[in-house]
């Protein structure tokens, strides 16, 4: 497959990124004001209506009833925890700081693909891995006096949330539509998270009304365009390009909240993003290889 076919893919996974950055700055705005369950309870509300619109145009909702329900629950807990834990990151560190320890997630992917899908890790592959985590380190300074905090912590937790439930859905992938996979996640998420956040849930604020619908809306349309990115153009083409996510970050850090990164997160982050790119290349080259 040229390089030409693979752009549509390509375009659509940086918007996808793009918006995906503007979701999580309208959930940090959000979370100045709500809990970390109350974000992820309207984030997941504000989707929904969209994913069911979605959902009645692709399928039917007959369909959505024939699916692995065990795996779908359990993704949609992880879903719950990782969103919490997400938005409870992204309140207290910079967006810079969130995004680059939270690329860390390919690599876990990777590194758990061994004990859970039996697939093979050759030595680099390992090392890339073990890179990408010493720039997770460098972001965090674990010496006293860097970011290793309660946020930093519940980002690497929501990662490593993310990266069981991307597992999953390589394992749901084999019998289960895409549909389901979309509408039954938001679904348990928007019940699961409302139901823990009721308890506390605070009355949302009219003047708010205009980002939670921005959430709902940015967060559904990136997700579609991942699905689209992948499903058009190369794995190993399109995947680099979900960490122009970081351009976005930089600008909208220092567009609203007058925050420039230092030394130590962008340096980490470039060792983060050199060990996903090289992990990318790595299978491009296996395939072209096994497939010339």
């Amino acid at each position: 497959m040229g390089d030409n076919k693979n752009l549509p893919g390509i375009v659509a996974m940086v918007v996808a990124a793009a918006l995906f950055t503007v979701m999580d700055a309208g959930m940090k705005l959000l979370a100045q004001h709500y809990s970390p369950m109350q974000v992820t309870a309207l984030r997941s509300l504000a989707s929904f209506p969209l994913v069911y619109v979605y959902v009645a145009w692709r399928s039917s909702f007959a369909a959505m009833l024939r699916v692995r329900w065990p795996l779908h629950m359990a993704r949609g807990a992880l879903a719950v925890f990782m969103l919490a834990s997400f938005v409870y990151g992204l309140r207290l560190l910079p967006m810079t700081e969130t995004y680059a320890i939270f690329y860390v997630a390919p690599l876990l992917i990777t590194a758990l693909s061994v004990p859970l899908l039996g697939e093979r890790v050759g030595a680099a592959r390992w090392l890339a891995i073990g890179i990408g985590l010493t720039g997770v380190l460098v972001v965090l300074r674990p010496t006293g006096g860097g970011v290793l905090t309660l946020g930093g912590l519940a980002i690497i937790a929501a990662a490593v949330c993310y990266t069981i439930s991307a597992i999953a859905i390589r394992i749901l992938g084999r019998t289960d539509s895409m549909e389901s996979l979309m509408f039954w996640l938001i679904s348990m998420l928007a019940v699961g998270s409302t139901a823990l956040a009721w308890p506390h849930w605070q009355a949302v604020r009219a003047s708010d009304a205009w980002i939670i619908a921005g959430v709902g809306i940015t967060g559904f349309c990136a997700q579609w365009g991942v699905t689209y990115a992948f499903r058009h153009g190369e794995v190993s083409a399109v995947a680099p390009f979900e960490y122009t996510s970081l351009v976005w970050t930089l600008g909208l850090d220092r567009l609203i909240w007058k925050h420039d990164p230092d030394g130590y997160t962008l340096l980490g982050a470039a060792i983060i993003i050199s060990a996903g790119l090289f992990l990318v290349r790595r299978e491009r080259v296996r395939v072209e290889a096994e497939h010339p």
